[in-house]
């Protein structure tokens, strides 16, 4: 669906920010929060500037029946303000100071490698594509912390069918943007730049596989992935690439970031897996991020929980071999 300015949205169409942002019951709760929830990073956002989206930049969402039931989302405080995007910075709180340096209009995104024929399109092209789907998730960290996040988007299977790829394609390769001028991080950490990630066809066509554009209701902030990434809630949280500029189908298995970076620790596949620690990092348990410390640790779930939908697609897998 389009883009469209608050003036010109019903207010029936509108995602209310206030189902998941009370902002005087935040302010109440933040210091306890910081310290016993979050530690030197909660009390650190205390004091850190918001920037967040603009109040123009609602989205127009249609109800989803994959959306994750019961689970209390995130404040949205914390999924803005606590986030590894390192071409910002190493540190948390880097991409909230940083990213709003990054322009996302005008923003196109260039498909080639085994397809029928290159394409290009504009972010505001691929938004109108296919109605937007709202889709709360479990987003999982390997660093062994979670969160719960509305996402807006659509199915990535539907902007793969788009694009057209040959019946040689077997992976997805998504390749994000590398600017020297606005990524402080690109010289702080030694990456092969730019941040390459990859799926398996199948993985990619699956339906909880989403792009992704916004999140709350709103337009994905800077600091979150903007404007166009993709969620893949039963991995780890680095295989979901942000701010995508090139999308490659291959026939081999694509190089990924962090996987040609410490192959040891970070598998292709990178499915949650409770049973394959990551150094230093047992995957055991997790932290829910915005929780009070006494519900903050939750053991894990194989597939991030999501093991009835995709467990198939690993069918007679080592997982510990292909992690």
């Amino acid at each position: 669906m389009l883009i469209k300015k608050a003036a010109d949205i019903p207010s029936s169409e509108i995602t209310p920010q206030s189902a998941y942002l009370n902002r005087r019951t935040f302010m109440r709760g933040a210091a306890a929060m910081g310290i016993l929830g979050l530690g030197g990073d909660g009390i650190s956002k205390l004091v850190a500037p918001r920037r967040t989206v603009a109040a123009d930049s609602k989205l127009t969402t249609v109800p989803s029946p994959l959306s994750d039931k019961g689970e209390t989302v995130t404040p949205f405080q914390d999924v803005t303000s606590y986030n590894n995007f390192y071409e910002f910075g190493v540190e948390k709180g880097d991409p909230l100071h940083n990213a709003w340096r990054m322009k996302t209009r005008p923003w196109t995104v260039t498909v080639d490698g085994l397809v029928k024929a290159k394409k290009t399109a504009g972010i505001d092209d691929l938004l109108k594509y296919r109605p937007l789907e709202e889709r709360i998730y479990r987003h999982r960290c390997v660093e062994a912390w979670s969160m719960v996040i509305p996402w807006v988007g659509y199915s990535l299977s539907e902007f793969i069918n788009w694009a057209e790829p040959l019946p040689s394609a077997k992976y997805i390769q998504f390749l994000t943007l590398e600017d020297t001028k606005t990524m402080p991080g690109l010289y702080q950490i030694n990456l092969n730049w730019p941040y390459s990630e990859g799926l398996r066809m199948d993985e990619a066509m699956h339906p909880l596989a989403l792009l992704t554009f916004g999140m709350y209701g709103q337009v994905l902030p800077n600091q979150d992935g903007a404007p166009v990434r993709v969620v893949v809630p039963w991995k780890y949280g680095f295989k979901s690439a942000k701010s995508i500029v090139h999308v490659r189908f291959t026939a081999k298995q694509p190089h990924t970031a962090w996987n040609d970076e410490a192959p040891q620790e970070y598998g292709f596949y990178s499915n949650v897996n409770p049973d394959v620690d990551r150094t230093p990092w047992s995957q055991k348990t997790e932290r829910r991020i915005g929780l009070p410390f006494w519900k903050a640790t939750q053991p894990s779930q194989m597939f991030n929980g999501y093991g009835d939908q995709v467990a198939q697609l690993y069918a007679g897998m080592d997982l510990k071999k292909f992690f």
